[in-house]
């Protein structure tokens, strides 16, 4: 977490509108999953791919590891979806178990498939957005929008304390492990019911604290940030339409063709 905030806080693309990239981001990652189609996830994928690493700044390296943890679950999580068990084989692959055969079809394979590069593309359209646009950007989004101020301010206050938890919790796991607080599994279990304890505890302390700095500095109710960003360039905005308009045409072609 700590990482994605700092790319976002030096990403090119982090002064412009955070109205265009949300909305933008938002508009396809719905297109991808309302389409379901491979090539328009694939379009996406890439799109989005190389909007965050090109025009962000962002590593390639880092944008690839990113991609790949959610790879990781979806790849086990389609096995279940792709193989079977069943009496007779089927076209793909076909593994004889006993009296059975643990198979693949081709349109098991073909569903998994697109059901990855949907998953990925809708994916790469959250990192899109969240490696360029800090948080207070998207919450000024959400309040211009609308959306209640306690929705907002508690949103807020959870990411921030994500991150005094995240410090808590490696620093007093460093501490156990300098004192060889984690050598076997069972001083390991010790030892981390002791941080999750004491971590409980420093988390309330935290949390009076920081409600006693609110206080302090008259508080009402409203959590004020300083804006810093500009408004989308015409040029942007009509490239934008474009773009969503030329996938909104592929996924139209698609679904006619049934790809």
């Amino acid at each position: 977490m700590i990482m994605i905030d700092k790319l976002c806080y030096s990403s090119k693309l982090r002064y412009q509108s955070p109205f265009l990239k949300m909305g933008f981001s938002i508009g396809l990652l719905f297109l991808c999953v309302i389409s379901r189609s491979i090539v328009v996830s694939l379009c996406i994928l890439l799109l989005m791919g190389s909007l965050t690493v090109i025009r962000g700044g962002t590593s390639f390296k880092r944008y690839r590891h990113f991609i790949l943890v959610p790879l990781a679950f979806l790849l086990l999580s389609t096995v279940a979806i792709m193989v079977n068990l069943s009496p007779e084989p089927l076209s793909l692959v076909a593994i004889p178990v006993g009296r059975s055969y643990l198979t693949v079809s081709w349109a098991g394979f073909i569903q998994c498939v697109n059901l990855i590069l949907t998953a990925l593309a809708a994916v790469s359209c959250l990192y899109f957005l969240t490696l360029t646009t800090p948080l207070t950007d998207i919450l000024l989004v959400l309040r211009k929008c609308k959306c209640p101020y306690l929705v907002i301010e508690l949103m807020m206050l959870i990411y921030r304390f994500i991150f005094i938890l995240f410090e808590l919790a490696s620093s007093l796991y460093h501490s156990q492990a300098c004192r060889l607080g984690h050598k076997d599994l069972k001083t390991s279990w010790n030892s981390m019911g002791k941080l999750m304890a004491v971590l409980l505890v420093r988390a309330m302390q935290k949390s009076n604290r920081l409600f006693d700095a609110m206080e302090s500095r008259c508080y009402n109710g409203t959590i004020l940030v300083l804006e810093e960003h500009q408004a989308a360039a015409k040029k942007e905005i009509v490239a934008a339409c474009v773009t969503v308009a030329i996938l909104v045409g592929v996924a139209v072609i698609c679904s006619y063709f049934g790809i």
